[in-house]
């Protein structure tokens, strides 16, 4: 597991994606213990039995071609989970996938999300073979933003109250990046 894990890392900067593994269950669970992951996750993870029925959920979309979830991980030590960066809802018909990102609270600020989001992308791209990659944030989520447009990904519009969290309906900027774009 460790090579086949290792084999499908993908380097960004002084950064690597790697597949989620059952060993990382304990960062899992500290990363959804922190409220404002608790806040935006469709479904929080409170034990140990749920991180590990979420990673296998993430394998399985792998193994499908639906999805690809990676752990963000230091080079240095691929054990110190700093977040998640994934392109799901892939349709190779049009060559679209949709991306998105969370990070650890000690890992905010880093260039963490950033470093990974760039490194995904031309991940999809080249070994994906997709063409467009769109991901989207609540307006008032200003650390999204700059990640975003900070990895290539140009503001296309924004979806009026497109997502609700504790009552609340909120507006969304949609991002996109091509694959024909320059790199950032």
């Amino acid at each position: 597991m460790r090579e086949e894990t290792e084999e499908m890392a993908v380097p960004g900067g002084p950064f690597l994606l790697r597949p989620w593994t059952a060993g990382d269950v304990g960062a899992l669970l500290e990363a959804h213990a922190d409220p404002l992951m608790r806040w935006q996750a469709p479904q929080p993870v409170d034990t140990a039995e749920e991180a590990l029925q979420w990673i296998r959920r993430r394998a399985g979309q792998r193994e499908e071609d639906a999805a690809y979830s990676f752990a963000v991980v230091e080079r240095a030590d691929p054990r110190a989970v700093l977040g998640d960066i994934t392109v799901s809802a892939v349709d190779r018909r049009h060559s679209t996938g949709w991306v998105s990102y969370w990070t650890t609270k000690s890992a905010r600020g880093r260039g963490a999300a950033t470093a990974a989001c760039r490194a995904v992308c031309r991940w999809a791209f080249d070994e994906l073979g997709l063409f467009r990659l769109e991901l989207g944030h609540r307006v008032d989520n200003i650390a999204s933003c700059r990640v975003a447009t900070a990895a290539g990904f140009a503001v296309e519009g924004r979806e009026r109250q497109r997502l609700l969290y504790s009552g609340v309906r909120y507006d969304v900027e949609r991002h996109a990046r091509l694959a024909t774009d320059e790199e950032a």
